[in-house]
């Protein structure tokens, strides 16, 4: 396949792949037709007689060249196969086109500092499991980590003190990149605010800029409600001190925080009971967490 894609990569190659698909003819004719020289013409229909895309015989003094469809079928096939997963429904390049969107016109929007100040987001997941199951994945680092990025990112690094005045770092990287030799994707900072175990989680969080400054405030609260079958779960984000520069970040909002729910939902889905199971080292104290490093 990849010598039939290197080989149909050259615009005369390719002309003459066009012109053997109305019929098979001899080399001179093609060249004429292709506007080239023979011995070039010739050289390249060995080329593509070697990808199978093109075969020959000789009549009296003349080599007849004829375009042989199947490996151009199967190149199709696979291209359409290509195309198909990338438009797939909810798939990876919607997610992109949406963000594309959103990012144009947040930017459009960020032109003074505070421009997006006192905008707000609400997520809703009914959760399997009972909130104090629940809580743990919102507090405890080892599980926190396991969902608390979109789906292209993993978290790196993270800090979470489950405490009213306890300090949160979160930083993470792409998904792929298992070393961590690649560049740092983004880093926030923040504090708790409100701890009721197993009833509501607030928190102020801030994504950093490349030059560390603060792109803007989040005000996060998590509340949780016992159900049948087992948590609801509201969040409400509100934003503040948002600065111009932080139109990337806000347009993400909306699309990462909910992917990286959707994580969360089926994380207690698949264990829906207790469980001391961890991705990632554990933290020296279940109520005060403190670093922990860990990549998906």
């Amino acid at each position: 396949m990849d010598a039939l894609l290197t080989a149909l990569a050259d615009p005369a190659r390719w002309r003459l792949v066009s012109l053997l698909a109305e019929r098979p003819r001899p080399v001179g004719v093609l060249a004429e037709l292709a506007g080239a020289r023979q011995p070039q013409t010739t050289k390249h229909l060995q080329t593509l007689e070697r990808t199978g895309v093109v075969t020959s015989q000789r009549t009296g003094q003349r080599r007849i060249y004829a375009l042989r469809p199947g490996p151009l079928r199967e190149l199709a096939a696979v291209l359409g196969r290509l195309a198909d997963t990338a438009e797939q429904a909810g798939g990876p390049g919607e997610t992109y086109d949406r963000y594309g969107a959103s990012l144009h016109a947040e930017r459009l929007a960020a032109e003074e500092p505070g421009w997006a100040d006192g905008r707000s987001f609400s997520f809703r997941r009914s959760l399997t499991g009972h909130p104090e199951l629940a809580w743990r994945h919102l507090t405890e680092p080892s599980l926190l980590a396991r969902w608390w990025t979109p789906h292209d990112l993993c978290v790196s690094e993270l800090v979470f003190e489950a405490r009213e005045g306890g300090r949160i770092v979160q930083e993470y990287r792409d998904v792929e990149d298992a070393d961590a030799s690649g560049l740092v994707a983004g880093r926030a900072e923040g504090v708790v605010d409100d701890v009721r175990p197993g009833e509501r989680l607030a928190y102020r969080l801030s994504p950093l800029l490349p030059d560390g400054g603060l792109a803007f405030t989040a005000h996060v609260a998590l509340d949780l409600r016992p159900t049948r079958t087992g948590t609801d779960l509201d969040v409400h984000w509100r934003i503040t001190d948002s600065t111009v520069d932080s139109a990337d970040f806000i347009a993400g909002i909306e699309i990462g925080f909910g992917q990286s729910l959707d994580k969360l939902a089926a994380i207690l889905a698949a264990d829906p009971h207790d469980t001391d199971s961890t991705d990632s080292t554990d933290s020296t104290d279940s109520t005060d967490s403190t670093d922990t490093r860990s990549t998906q």
